[in-house]
Formats: C-alpha cells, sequence, structure tokens
C-alpha cells in the first residue's frame, strides 16, 4: 500500500476522499457502499493490481478527480461516482462484473461495463487510434452517462499534464480534447467544459499563441472591467424597476474562441471587439419564463440600439441538446457592439452542465433530442463498410453543425443539420419514404431533391413507387443517415441485379443444352474489354447485352480455345487472375465513368482534357456537379492541397467505342510545308481518328502546330503520337 503511493499521492487522496464524500451528498452513496468501496480499492492498491498511465498518474486518484467532476460541474451522483472508482478493478481483474452487479446493482455495472470497453481502446496509447474510433463511439452510444464520465476523464487528464515530461503523448491528447471530446461536450450542452478542453489543447499544441492572448487580456483587463460596469449600471437599475429578480455579470470569452475570431476575420488581437459578453440570469416560475426573458429583452433593446441580425432565439425552439437562451448583439457606449445573454436561473444551470441538469427539469420542457441524436449515432456505426477517418470528419461536421428547423404538412417539428436538402429531409422521417422521394412541395411551391432547407420550411415529400436510389444522390445529400442508408440500398440493387443477370444467363445455358464453364466465360469477359464481372452482369441486367450473343460469343471462345495448341498452358493461371472480388473499392466512393451510365451529372474539364484510359479523378464543383481531371492536370496539386474533401476517385468503364474526345497536340519541327503534309496525312489515314482544326506558326526557320483532333481512348492516342514522331523533320509532339 505505501508503495503505490507517494507522500505527495497520501495527502491528495485522503483531501480527495473527504472533499467527494462531501460532494455527493447525503443519501447519494450509501454510507455501507463508501466503506465497501474504500475496503475494495485499499485491496487493490495492496495487491498491486493497479497500474499508471503514460503520464505516470495514479489510477485510483486520477479516478477521484474525475468522480469529483462529475459530481460537481455535471451534476451526477451515485451510481455514477462509484462506477467511476470501481472500474479500474474489473478492467485489472481484481473484480469481476458479477461480484459488482451483486454487490452494488446492475446500474453500476453497466457503467462499469462501458468504462472497462473504452478504457480498453486506449490500453496501447492515451489517445484513440482511428480504427477504434467506432468502438468508443458505439459505447458512447449505448449508455450516455458513460460519454460524460469520458468527457469528464479527459477535462482531468488536461488539468494534471501540463507539467509532464511525455510530450508526445501530452499532443496526442491535446488535439484529440479539440478534435472529439470539445464537439461531444458542446453537443451534450456542457459548455464550459467544452470552453476549457479548447483552452488547455491549444496551450499544449500553440503555447506561445495561447500566452500571447492571455497576456493581451491581463493587460486590457483593467479597461475591459470599466466598461462593464459603465454598460451595467443603466440596465441593472430599469430592470430591478421592473420588479424581476436577476444576476447580472460580464464573462469574457474563452482563449481559444478568440483565437478562432483572430483567424477567421484575419485581423490582428486589437481587432476583435467582442472579447466579452454580458449575462443576465432571472429567477423566474417556469410559467413565466419566456415572457419575463422577452421582458429583459425589451429593456435592453430600449436602452442599446439592437441589431437585428445578430438576434439567436433559443427560447422558441431550444437547441437539441437542451440550450434554451436568448442572444442579441447591442451597441454600447463608445460605439461598441456587445453580446447580451438573455435566460432563467434553469436555463443556466442547464447550459453550464449540460445534460445532467436538462434531465432534472425534463418534466418543463420535455425531451431534448439527445436520444434522437445518439440513435443517428448508433445508425452511423451500423454501416461496417464505413471508412474509420472519413467518419470521424463527418461526426466532427455533424456535431459543430447548426441546426435548421423544419415543418410536416401535419405541423412536425424536426431538426436537420445546415444544408440539409429535400431528400436528407425524406430519409430523416423514414428509409423508405427517403428511397422513394422524387421532390417535394416547400411552402407549396414544388422543389427538387436537391432544394436546400431553411429553419421554417413547411415540407411536404412526394414519392414514386418506381423510383430507386441513385449514385448522384451521394453528392446530393449532407447526413450521414442519408448517405450510409443510399449506399447501403445501392449496394442491395447491385447485388440483386448481378444475382438476376446471372441467373437469366446460367437459366439460357440450361435452356440451350450447354455446359457453363467459369474459366471460359471469364476469359470471354476480358476478351470484350470489361474492367470487371459487376460491369459484364450490370449490362446484361440494364438490356445493353443480349444474353443469346453472349453465348454465341462464348461458343466462339470455347471453338478457339479447343482448336489452340495444347502447351499454352498459362490460360487457367488467366483465369484465376480474374476472379478476384469483383468491387476493388467498396469502401470508398467510386465514381465509375461510363457514358451509358445514367443518373451521375458530370463533366470532362477542359483544363487538361481527359480522354477514355486516362488515369483520372472528380471534383465536386460548387454547383454540385463533377468535373472529371487528369491525375497529371496542372491543376490537380492545388486542387488536393486545398480541396481535399471534394475529390472523389473515379475510373473509367466498359468500352470507348462510339465516343470521341477532342485532344490538343503541339508538334515542333523543321519549317517546311511537306511536313505538315505528312502530319495531316497520318491523321487522315488512322481508323477512329478525325482532325478537326490546325493552325502553324513558323519562326527561325522552325515551325510550331497546335493540332485539335478527335480521338477515343489512350491506346489510339499513344500510337498516333508514335507515327507522328517517325516524321522527318518533326522535333517534339507533345499532347497538351
Amino acid at each position: 500500500m505505501d508503495e503505490f503511493f507517494t507522500e505527495k499521492e497520501k495527502k491528495q487522496l485522503f483531501a480527495l476522499y473527504k472533499h467527494l464524500l462531501c460532494s455527493a451528498g447525503e443519501g447519494s452513496v450509501l454510507r455501507r457502499d463508501a466503506r465497501k468501496l474504500k475496503a475494495h480499492l485499499v485491496e487493490a492498491a495492496r495487491r498491486e493490481g493497479l497500474k499508471r498511465n503514460n503520464f505516470g498518474m495514479n489510477p485510483i486518484i486520477r479516478d477521484m478527480q474525475t468522480a469529483l467532476i462529475v459530481a460537481e460541474e455535471i451534476g451526477m451522483k451515485g451510481s455514477c461516482l462509484i462506477g467511476i472508482m470501481l472500474h479500474e478493478l474489473v478492467k485489472n481483474n481484481t473484480m469481476t462484473l458479477e461480484a459488482v452487479d451483486a454487490e452494488y446493482g446492475e446500474d453500476v455495472g453497466s457503467i462499469i461495463k462501458g468504462l472497462v470497453k473504452t478504457n480498453e481502446l486506449y490500453a496501447k496509447s492515451p489517445a484513440i487510434e482511428s480504427e477504434n474510433f467506432r468502438n468508443l463511439l458505439l459505447s458512447f452510444a449505448e449508455d450516455m452517462r458513460v460519454i460524460l464520465i469520458m468527457i469528464a476523464d479527459r477535462v482531468n487528464i488536461m488539468r494534471q499534464i501540463k507539467d509532464s515530461p511525455n510530450e508526445e503523448d501530452r499532443l496526442k491528447v491535446a488535439n484529440e480534447a479539440a478534435y472529439l471530446y470539445a464537439p461531444l461536450a458542446h453537443k451534450l450542452g456542457l459548455y464550459k467544459l467544452k470552453s476549457e478542453l479548447e483552452d488547455l489543447s491549444l496551450k499544449y499544441t500553440r503555447r506561445e499563441t495561447y500566452y500571447f492572448i492571455k497576456d493581451k487580456l491581463n493587460e486590457t483587463k483593467a479597461s475591459r472591467d470599466k466598461y462593464i460596469a459603465s454598460f451595467i449600471e443603466p440596465i441593472k437599475k430599469k430592470i430591478a424597476e421592473s420588479g424581476l429578480k436577476f444576476d447580472i455579470k460580464g464573462r469574457t470569452k474563452s482563449i481559444h474562441s478568440i483565437w478562432n475570431k483572430i483567424q477567421k476575420q484575419n485581423t490582428p488581437f486589437e481587432g476583435i471587439y467582442d472579447l466579452f459578453a454580458i449575462r443576465i440570469i432571472l429567477d423566474s416560475a417556469p410559467d413565466k419564463e419566456k415572457q419575463e426573458c422577452w421582458q429583459a429583452y425589451s429593456i435592453v433593446t430600449d436602452m442599446y440600439q439592437p441589431n437585428p441580425k445578430r438576434l439567436r432565439d433559443w427560447l422558441s425552439i431550444p437547441k437539441s441538446n437542451g440550450y434554451e437562451s436568448l442572444h442579441i448583439t447591442v451597441m454600447g457606449p463608445e460605439g461598441k457592439w456587445v453580446e447580451v445573454q438573455i435566460r432563467t436561473r434553469r436555463m443556466d444551470e442547464i447550459a453550464e452542465r449540460g445534460l445532467a441538469a436538462h434531465w432534472r427539469y425534463k418534466g418543463i420542457k420535455g425531451e431534448s433530442g439527445l436520444d434522437e441524436w445518439l440513435t443517428s449515432v448508433r445508425e452511423a456505426l451500423e454501416n461496417t463498410d464505413n471508412d474509420s477517418m472519413k467518419m470521424m470528419d463527418q461526426f466532427k461536421m455533424d456535431l459543430y453543425e447548426d441546426e435548421v428547423f423544419v415543418f410536416t404538412p401535419k405541423g412536425d417539428l424536426f431538426k436537420l443539420p445546415k444544408g440539409a436538402t429535400v431528400l436528407d429531409f425524406a430519409f430523416h422521417i423514414h428509409s423508405k419514404l427517403g428511397s422513394k422521394c422524387i421532390g417535394a412541395k416547400v411552402n407549396g411551391k414544388n422543389v427538387q431533391l436537391r432544394q436546400k432547407l431553411n429553419s421554417g420550411d413547411q415540407v411536404e415529400i412526394a414519392t414514386s413507387n418506381a423510383q430507386t436510389p441513385k449514385q448522384d444522390w451521394l453528392n446530393i445529400v449532407v447526413t450521414s443517415k442519408a448517405r450510409n442508408k443510399i449506399r447501403q440500398t445501392l449496394k442491395e440493387m447491385a447485388a440483386r441485379q448481378y444475382d438476376f443477370a446471372r441467373e437469366t444467363l446460367e437459366r439460357k445455358f440450361k435452356n440451350r443444352k450447354l455446359e457453363y464453364d467459369e474459366g471460359t466465360m471469364m476469359r470471354l469477359i476480358k476478351r470484350q474489354g470489361f474492367k470487371n464481372v459487376t460491369e459484364f452482369y450490370q449490362q446484361i441486367a440494364d438490356g445493353a447485352l443480349d444474353v443469346n450473343t453472349v453465348i454465341d460469343k462464348y461458343l466462339e471462345q470455347q471453338k478457339r480455345e479447343t482448336e489452340v495448341h495444347e502447351e499454352i498452358t498459362y490460360r487457367s493461371a488467366e483465369g484465376y487472375s480474374l476472379q478476384a472480388p469483383p468491387e476493388e473499392n467498396a469502401k470508398e466512393d467510386v465514381l465509375v465513368i461510363d457514358q451509358n451510365l445514367k443518373g451521375i451529372d458530370f463533366k470532362l474539364a477542359k483544363c487538361c482534357n481527359p480522354i477514355y484510359g486516362d488515369e483520372v479523378f472528380g471534383f465536386v464543383t460548387v454547383s454540385g456537379g463533377i468535373k472529371i481531371h487528369r491525375v497529371d492536370c496542372p491543376n490537380a496539386t492545388q486542387m488536393r492541397e486545398r480541396f481535399g474533401y471534394r475529390i472523389v476517385k473515379a475510373r473509367w468503364a466498359g468500352k470507348s467505342e462510339g465516343t470521341q474526345y477532342p485532344i490538343t497536340l503541339r508538334v515542333v519541327g523543321h519549317d517546311d510545308i511537306g511536313i505538315v503534309t505528312n502530319i495531316t496525312s497520318i491523321i487522315s489515314k488512322e481508323n477512329g481518328i478525325t482532325l478537326r482544326s490546325i493552325g502553324i506558326n513558323s519562326n527561325d526557320g522552325l515551325f510550331s502546330g497546335t493540332l485539335t483532333v478527335m480521338v477515343g481512348d489512350t491506346g489510339r492516342l499513344e500510337a498516333l503520337l508514335k507515327k507522328l514522331r517517325t516524321v522527318k523533320g518533326v522535333k517534339q509532339v507533345s499532347r497538351n
């Protein structure tokens, strides 16, 4: 026991234990449970069953510190506190979950189960790896209390590691705090903890920036306090005269939020005007909350000129995390804009303590929408094909996204992220409705699937039984629920069409009393120019390829092979190489470009003029369409660096027959009319290539020609370039 705790830790232990018992309050943790808990922890320490983390933190002290944050700053007690203190014992096999259930109840056991699961993800590193992200969120979604405890634990770690020599792990933990835990705390209404996580993360990752802003705030504190006092004084007097009971205070914004403003507004510290906000907290009866908040609003705006564009009304429709408040920006003395927040005591506690406080008051305002949000988290995680890093980006975006509030024709209210479309709304109501959606009536007017929705819109979805999800729907929707459902349905449709086409082909073989050989069919598919088996069966399903024609070609292939000499033994190896899984990029968005494929809005970029056979990629434009660029396009590097999130994979499919693309060639050679005649003669003799235009410039005995030709694919283009380079007098031929 003595070896497990340092002298400093022993003092900490007893002080924390007393503090925790006091914070838990009478009746929250039974005395007999507290005694048992103490005995279990002493025994675990004696047996050396508990291990320190990468920062050398004592696990018992760390858990006590986390439990204090949960009790005092989040407001959860009882089972949560016992669960926090015991989970290390279960994790290290000093105590079983069955023993916990028997001695402390199943509620404590449920919390420990979630905490053990999430702690296992941190066994190798204090920061989560991308492949563990799904498991982490799944355990969060199983029990809301686990996510609150994990946020408190991360706040605790961030507070304790300021002097740790382990710089590498501190950076990982700090980055993850800003990337994942701060957005989660924000979504759950824990604004105070969210700000602390962001500030500490900035302190560890950008130390100079953090202290520069902190020092600047300290320098301007006296003048700021004086201004706040002069702004508040007349408001205090007027509200008191109206008979309202209230508190009023000024609050300096967090260092991280100031840093964000400096970056976004591209301005120095001195250019940031809203360094603080004024908060008016009213002591209102439940049935008079809205009325008194608007009364206070009226008093403030009578005294100071409001900015109507900066009014935020979360009284009428609270945020999905339960946050309620009225935010206004007014012109204060000396022509300075000042943000004023008006809320009641109940609303303030929810804003400070988030989810736990909201539960306490939910009899007044009903459900917060958090269950709905966590359900959407589960749905996003159910599809195991999701790429975890992509999902982390999408999840972070969903957490911070502003909301729009949309009504059904019956008046039911739904919350969606900003930028959501008619199609998102249809999938939000029900997956079947989304799959059959053909458009909608928004405020009585007919609109298309891609129409973006605004708060207050009344939406009536129009459907058709003939409608099915299309590939380009993935470019229309913004919600993860809709995107996952579309991907899943497209995959199921492709599988059904594949199976149907295959069964049709095999049935025709039986009808004609022919034996079906897989290897021969695979070689035929390759000979016909198909990239994979899926493409081949897709064309049969679409009716683009006739089954009888396929069988005739199969018989020709079989006949050809039987006539070939026996020594060609490599055929079976060739067959095997073709039997690779057909979907090479099942886990990624791959845009397959084909002139016969409908439903994808794409154009070939004019900056690089890609043609069939070029290595290409897709770029999602502002209008929502896709531009196809060559991989070696002059603009490719800049697009990838600045707009990497708008790049989609693309590849050519099927055959290039029947389609021609304009290509510009540059030819340099000796200035002789005979050379030009030879060049045009070669082009005219090439099958499938036509000369569209030619322009010649000559200088100092050399000519430079620009030719535009129509060509079907890179194979034909390469053959043409090879022939042009053999023309006597031609020095250089290149593709622009």
